[in-house]
């Protein structure tokens, strides 16, 4: 039994020894199973002590693309650089006149062909002459230019006995050439003065698309190949410097605005041609917010604008904007921007050939002012010199 004992202790202790050693194996066992390399997304990452006791964050749950630090240096040293946005290349003049041409003479006129279907008529009594005055008077042309036409035509068709459509309408051609003034000056005064650019205001009430009027006639200009500045002086309407600013951008004109709500029209016009001045750009033009023409105060604003702007440059050419298809409106609002602020020209927009357009007649008649530029769409080259010949010719064809 003593022989024993030894054999029994050494079998007690060996277990005891393999008996520790077993939990070490199996933790040395456990690790062995932990990735030590990069995983692909398709790799569940293991719990952190974070993770195992509820608090923490899978790594799954992080940004699923890393940037190595060689890379994020690799990117802060390239300039990302805005691509710049491409320059329209406006219409030439020539090509304006004729697709207005052609346009106008597409349109209903009742002016036109309502005066040549009463005037190639086999009788041409008292009632056709009643006609002819009553489509004249509807047209917008006024009654001292309508009287003046129907007289001349009645002593005309009288004395030479004519009735062929082809000696009735060369003969109201004439006359309506005579009525609307080939010889008025409808040209622009655009060119830079010596020490100074040229300056053009643009005015009108409000809806009748002055501040694109502005942006049609830099296009205009710069396919004339003039250097343009544009002056946002309508501080008033929401987002006109904006407007304006983007349709100078599209052929690469600078505008002068200012970034503040309501500020003073005036100043902003004073700093606009001050910036064409130091720039020895070729013309300024300054955009002025609509007002309606029996506002005093508003009226009175306008004419400050003017004689702001006039102490460093003189204002060479004041455009006035209306829609024609607000006829005989028109005129009464061309007399009172007249009073205040010495109308040099007229902008008929909308000049699409309806009755309205009798308007240019009535205007210059009353005014002495030209029409100088008309405008039949929307698009961003519909707007061209006025010429009485072409208008004519457009009616009638």
């Amino acid at each position: 039994m003593n022989d024993l004992l030894p054999i029994i202790l050494s079998i007690v202790v060996g277990l005891a020894v393999i008996g520790g050693l077993i939990p070490v194996f199996l933790k040395s066992r456990r690790s062995s199973q932990n990735y030590t390399g990069p995983r692909d997304a398709n790799d569940p990452a293991p719990l952190d002590t974070a993770d195992a006791q509820g608090g923490g964050t899978l790594v799954a749950d992080r940004p699923e693309t890393q940037v190595p630090p060689s890379d994020i240096e690799d990117l802060e040293a390239v300039e990302v650089i805005p691509e710049a946005p491409s320059l329209e290349t406006p219409l030439p003049v020539e090509g304006r006149l004729v697709r207005l041409r052609a346009r106008l003479s597409k349109s209903n006129n009742a002016l036109g062909k309502g005066l040549l279907a009463l005037l190639s008529r086999d009788t041409i009594d008292e009632n056709v002459w009643d006609e002819v005055e009553e489509t004249l008077l509807l047209a917008d042309i006024g009654t001292d230019s309508t009287m003046e036409l129907v007289d001349t035509l009645r002593d005309r068709v009288k004395v030479l006995g004519v009735r062929s459509p082809e000696h009735v309408q060369a003969m109201l051609r004439e006359e309506l050439i005579k009525l609307i003034d080939p010889t008025m000056d409808r040209t622009l005064n655009i060119e830079r003065h010596e020490d100074r650019p040229a300056v053009l205001m643009v005015v009108g009430v409000n809806g009748v698309g002055k501040t694109t009027t502005v942006g049609k006639l830099a296009r205009v200009l710069v396919a004339e190949e003039k250097d343009v500045l544009l002056g946002a002086a309508d501080t008033f309407r929401a987002a006109a410097a904006e407007q304006l600013a983007t349709w100078g951008a599209r052929v690469g004109v600078p505008t002068v605005k200012s970034d503040v709500d309501g500020a003073d029209p005036a100043s902003v016009a004073f700093e606009a041609v001050k910036a064409g001045i130091d720039q020895e750009v070729d013309v300024v033009m300054i955009d002025t917010a609509g007002r309606l023409q029996n506002k005093v105060g508003l009226m009175d604003e306008l004419g400050k604008v003017k004689r702001v702007i006039e102490k460093q440059a003189t204002v060479d050419e004041v455009l006035l904007v209306l829609d024609a298809t607000t006829g005989q409106n028109g005129l009464t609002q061309a007399k009172v921007f007249a009073e205040v602020v010495n109308i040099t020209g007229i902008v008929l927009t909308k000049l699409d050939g309806t009755a309205k357009g009798g308007i240019v007649v009535a205007i210059q008649k009353t005014l002495g002012v030209p029409v100088k530029l008309v405008g039949l769409g929307e698009g961003a080259d519909d707007l061209a010199p006025f010429d009485a010949e072409s208008f004519v010719d457009a009616l009638l064809t």
